[in-house]
């Protein structure tokens, strides 16, 4: 259903509520009283519009009055409210026509068209309304051609003026359109400036970049080219000191034997010469060692705490059994050194005894001096063990550590004396080895003892 047919349902429905006067009204005052009307509708504020007109009021000029004259007409006719605001619209947009009416010179005003003084008449109120409409009559049946053609003037002129206002409303919307593409494209010169910017800063880090790793690239090149020059030396001169080294080692094994022998007859001498000295001075044995008088002063010291060095790599436990072959030879061993590498799992009092026990027979085969320092500067009270014949046992005093007792024990003996220390602890090897002791791995003992 369109738009016409609804208004003209409308128009319908009000057709027989019309009453006088409009029924009377020629058929082109009428239609020209429902232009007027209509023209006048659109230009009213809406709240000032009846409610029945609300919607004929948006349609175009040219359509109020074709398609709703009639219902125009019949709410012109019962609401005078309505009608008088008509008025007002038309005082305002044809003042001198109304001015003409309204001084009662319609009837000799020979300028404007009957027609239209009667509708004016009409929509006016004017009390010779039916005689202005019937003049016209009259008129349109003498000549109808002057009235169309104002009428088709006047027509002309509501078509102007509706183009004139679509083009005024196209011509705003153009404009602010034209104002959002202007703002559209300065955003889009702004991103395009910062875009740029972006482009030439990362560009310049890019170059730097480049000649950075180019630089670099150089750099590396220059120092491998070093390297390898500085490795083709190197074993440039390990192959000359293999060479000597071999060398060496074949006029060592040219003099060992000569060596040797001389040597040995120097120890035979040094041998006699000392059993003769002895009978002469007849010497007693002796009853005390050095290591008597260290633990002597030990044992008036207090406690102190463990090392907790690690072990080193365990060397042959032949090696300690030909060392301990040597006449007079002082055995010297970190007990717990020598437990915690062995017997990790026991706790310490079965370490100590386990380690003791397995000392009494090596120290009868062998008929060394054996002493074993454990670390107790812990402990206020030194523990009960359990020390087999030939054994003595050490503990550390308050403050002490057992490194430093076994340090004490080397460096009390005299130079010449073999002397043996079991530790695994590398600082204390050196130390030892520097006194002029031999060094010993813990596990060599372990294993030793095992053996046996």
């Amino acid at each position: 259903m369109t738009a016409a047919d609804d208004v003209d349902s409308g128009v319908s429905d009000d057709a027989g509520a019309e009453v006088e006067p409009s029924t009377h009204l020629p058929d082109r005052v009428r239609s020209r009283v429902a232009d007027l009307a209509a023209d006048c509708l659109g230009r009213m504020p809406d709240e000032e519009i009846p409610p029945p007109l609300k919607r004929i009021a948006s349609f175009a000029p040219t359509r109020r009055g074709k398609l709703a004259g009639s219902q125009i007409l019949g709410v012109l006719s019962r609401d005078p409210v309505f009608r008088q605001r008509i008025a007002d619209e038309l005082r305002a947009r044809l003042p001198e026509l109304v001015t003409v009416i309204e001084d009662q010179s319609a009837a000799s005003d020979t300028n404007s068209d009957a027609v239209d003084r009667a509708a004016v008449a009409y929509l006016l109120g004017r009390p010779d309304w039916a005689s202005v409409a019937a003049s016209a009559a009259q008129a349109d049946t003498r000549d109808p051609r002057p009235l169309e053609a104002t009428r088709q003037v006047e027509r002309l002129q509501r078509q102007l003026d509706t183009v004139l206002e679509e083009a005024k409303a196209a011509r705003r919307r153009n404009r602010d359109q034209v104002t959002d593409l202007k703002r559209q494209n300065a955003e889009l010169r702004h991103k395009l400036g910062e875009t740029r910017a972006r482009v030439r800063v990362a560009e310049e880090s890019a170059t730097r970049a480049e000649t950075a790793v180019v630089e670099q690239t150089a750099a590396a090149g220059a120092a491998a080219s070093g390297h390898e020059a500085e490795l083709r030396r190197l074993r440039g001169r390990i192959e000359e000191l293999e060479s000597e080294l071999a060398t060496v080692r074949r006029a060592e094994r040219s003099e060992r034997g000569s060596e040797a022998l001389r040597a040995r007859l120097l120890l035979d001498t040094l041998l006699d010469t000392a059993q003769g000295l002895r009978r002469e001075l007849a010497l007693p044995a002796v009853s005390t060692t050095p290591a008597d008088e260290v633990e002597a002063h030990i044992a008036e010291e207090g406690s102190r705490t463990s090392s907790g060095h690690g072990s080193l790599t365990s060397d042959d436990p032949v090696l300690l059994d030909q060392l301990l072959t040597l006449p007079r030879a002082h055995l010297i061993i970190d007990g717990y050194n020598v437990t915690k590498s062995a017997w990790p799992d026991l706790s310490l009092e079965r370490q100590r005894d386990r380690l003791l026990a397995g000392l009494a027979p090596l120290t009868a085969r062998s008929g060394a001096e054996v002493t074993v320092v454990f670390d107790a500067s812990a402990m206020k009270n030194r523990p009960v063990v359990n020390r087999p014949r030939g054994v003595r046992v050490l503990y550390s005093p308050a403050g002490v550590i057992a490194d430093d007792v076994i340090r004490q024990l080397v460096a009390a003996e005299p130079q010449g004396r073999p002397v043996v220390v079991v530790s695994s602890d590398q600082e204390v090897a050196r130390d030892v080895v520097r006194a002029g002791a031999r060094a010993v791995a813990a596990m060599a003992l372990a294993r030793l003892l095992t053996r046996s």
